[in-house]
């Protein structure tokens, strides 16, 4: 009889409902028929899976009101950089006015970022242009990434400079391009960026970035965290130019005119034609 009562618990138990989650794992929930005869045993699996349960709870309000908090603060943050953005480029106006009132030319601050894309394909190239578009991730064709204004780099470039074309991207484009094309580099794995919280387990604890807004500031402003914040971003997969390329065996500043080379400013209006 008592055989048969277990038998009977069992069975009914394997058939109880699992409480779909988010979570990793799932409890049981539920209790044995009325009037059936419970084992000790399945008591205490009961009486686990119940503070299991409440415990599950506990961290699931915990984890929505920690994001709630991130969000607001994050809210926050994008308004500041916002405001910042605005008050930067109102200074810059005010400093060309003063130039021009005063019959002075008023020298550009030096940019600190670059945006820099493969034009070239694999074949009938060097091993050293090779090997150095490889260090700056540069692997295939209409590959772009972001690059801090620096001699090495500078040095880098000039290797292989037929090959690249490069310039000094505006908010606008570095937000773009993050939102349209920015997947993540996650256990060495391309990610789309499709929620905050993939920056947030990356970048969260160690760089302070929490979102998307986050990062755009660290990259535009090549802040403290830049190599880590571009790091975490996988090379951007560009598309081919709508309306082709003028000519890449020559030099963007050359004569004649061509796409390959430093083109300043003038990368925004390429990158709107690939993204």
């Amino acid at each position: 009889c008592v055989s048969v009562c277990v038998c009977v618990c069992v069975c009914h138990l394997a058939r109880l409902p699992f409480v779909a989650m988010a979570e990793r794992y799932a409890i049981r929930t539920g209790a044995p028929a009325e009037g059936a005869r419970v084992p000790e045993l399945v008591k205490k699996r009961i009486a686990s899976d119940a503070a299991l349960a409440e415990e599950k709870e506990k961290a699931l309000v915990a984890k929505e009101k920690l994001l709630a908090e991130q969000r607001e603060a994050l809210k926050k943050r994008t308004a500041e950089y916002e405001k910042e953005y605005e008050t930067r480029r109102q200074q810059l106006i005010d400093l060309r006015r003063e130039a021009k009132l005063g019959g002075n030319f008023f020298v550009e601050p030096e940019a600190k970022l670059l945006f820099v894309v493969r034009i070239v394909g694999i074949i009938k190239l060097a091993p050293k242009p090779r090997k150095v578009l490889q260090l700056l991730r540069l692997r295939q064709l209409h590959n772009g990434v972001f690059l801090k204004v620096k001699k090495p780099i500078l040095q880098m470039l000039k290797l292989v400079q037929p090959y690249v074309t490069y310039g000094y991207p505006s908010l606008k484009t570095v937000r773009e391009l993050l939102y349209k094309r920015g997947y993540a580099k996650v256990n060495k794995q391309r990610i789309p960026i499709s929620d905050n919280s993939v920056i947030t387990k990356s970048l969260g604890e160690k760089q302070a970035l929490f979102g998307m807004e986050d990062l755009v500031h660290e990259i535009y402003t090549v802040g403290p965290n830049f190599k880590q914040a571009n790091n975490f971003l996988w090379p951007f997969k560009l598309s081919a130019p709508r309306g082709g390329f003028k000519c890449k065996r020559h030099g963007y500043c050359e004569m004649k005119g061509g796409d390959w080379g430093n083109r300043e400013e003038e990368i925004n209006e390429l990158i709107k034609r690939m993204n």
